[in-house]
């Protein structure tokens, strides 16, 4: 049994003070947010509101100062080279868009490839084929296994075709599958491509050190890590960040301006165009101070215990059937009722305050391939509980029983 103390840790989270009789299982869409980091935020907008970069008043340089230092600290939860690959985004979904629009015309050229796996969620899907066609750009994806992991055989088949991009999902969030990155992105290297990772739901699970990993860009999102909603984080190495076109213009992220041109700012300011979210930045800073008081491995450990109590408890429940395998699992179980919509089941757990999601969690390419509408989705964390699930699954069984 993991050493990890879950009802401490969730005495952490006022969400779950304020809400006793609901069990949330949704953390895969948003995580709850910890004191500290709510009290960041708020004191930022008593003590310190003020507009950064520009202000020649003491509130202003403050304000600065504090943005900055939480840019250095994901610098170091990252272990960037340097403060300047860090770019303040809205979340993941902002970073992809930044990375399609930006390596079309530098990077990519006419008759190039990117290839992405089959377990993508739409942020790594729609923003290269908003630009693929126009700029005469392929877009493979690897196929499933059995197992319904990306089939490394037919990988090495679609990397002899030299892809300029391989851009991965760390974690599936649609089937808490944890891919193979490390061998999937050296294999990817030496092909000789650049390589992208999205880390929405990844980071929580492991964070990299993205001087080890093989790897060019990684992308995640505040939320999903106990932090504030509408602040990510887009990193890359330093020499690939500066051969990205700005997505957007204006602001601190030139230099010099005329009617007949503009010149760009050095990073991080040619890509963080606009006032930024400087309170989501500094609750985000929060969220990294806060999960880094706690053991990963020992984390992890209690959400596989999760799981397997889970999965041992749906066994028994007739007609459920689990799409997760749970010793691949980062934490997410999705299921389906034979012969019933998700959305049924789903409506049918929140009359009993069951927090869960249904449908195609933004990986519409992903149940069309498995001829689903949809799942039920269930994405446990470290401040869930044993009997939290013990709970669920008595919902679940009356939920199925109703259906049936």
């Amino acid at each position: 049994m993991s050493s990890f103390d879950a009802l401490a840790f969730r005495q952490f989270f006022p969400f779950f003070n304020n809400n006793p009789d609901w069990v949330y299982l949704d953390t895969a869409a948003t995580s709850q947010k910890p004191q500290q980091v709510i009290d960041a935020e708020l004191a930022f907008y008593q003590r310190q509101n003020s507009n950064v970069h520009r202000g020649a008043h003491q509130l202003s340089q403050h304000a600065t100062a504090a943005f900055e230092a939480a840019r250095d600290k994901v610098q170091q939860f990252l272990n960037a080279a340097s403060r300047s690959e860090i770019i303040f985004t809205s979340g993941t979904t902002a970073a992809f868009n930044q990375l399609a629009f930006g390596l079309m015309d530098t990077v990519l050229k006419p008759g190039d490839r990117i290839l992405i796996s089959a377990l993508e969620h739409h942020a790594n899907i729609v923003p290269w084929q908003l630009h693929c066609q126009s700029h005469g750009v392929q877009l493979d994806v690897i196929p499933l296994d059995p197992q319904l992991m990306p089939d490394l055989d037919v990988y090495q088949q679609l990397l002899a075709l030299k892809p300029k991009i391989v851009s991965l999902t760390q974690v599936s969030n649609a089937l808490g599958h944890i891919l193979p990155i490390g061998s999937m992105l050296q294999a990817a290297k030496a092909a000789g491509a650049i390589t992208i990772v999205d880390g929405a739901q990844g980071v929580s699970w492991q964070v990299p050190d993205v001087q080890l990993w093989p790897v060019d860009f990684y992308c995640f999102s505040g939320h999903k890590l106990y932090g504030p909603t509408g602040i990510g984080v887009l990193y890359g190495k330093q020499r690939y960040l500066e051969q990205l076109k700005p997505l957007l213009g204006g602001g601190e992220m030139i230099s010099d301006v005329s009617f007949q041109r503009s010149s760009f700012a050095a990073l991080p300011a040619r890509l963080e165009a606009g006032t930024p979210n400087i309170a989501g930045a500094i609750g985000l800073a929060a969220a990294i101070d806060f999960i880094r008081q706690f053991d990963a491995r020992q984390i992890n450990q209690y959400k596989g215990e999760l799981l397997q109590q889970f999965a041992a408890g749906l066994s028994q429940i007739p007609g459920l059937r689990p799409l997760t395998r749970v010793e691949q699992s980062a934490g997410i179980v999705s299921l389906q009722l034979a012969g019933e919509h998700p959305n049924d089941l789903a409506m049918l757990l929140n009359e009993q305050k069951i927090a869960v999601r249904a449908g195609s969690h933004c990986a519409m390419p992903l149940f069309a391939a498995l001829q689903l509408p949809g799942a039920v989705r269930f994405a446990f964390a470290p401040y869930n509980l044993p009997a939290e699930v013990d709970v669920t699954l008595q919902a679940l069984a009356a939920a199925t029983e109703i259906l049936r």
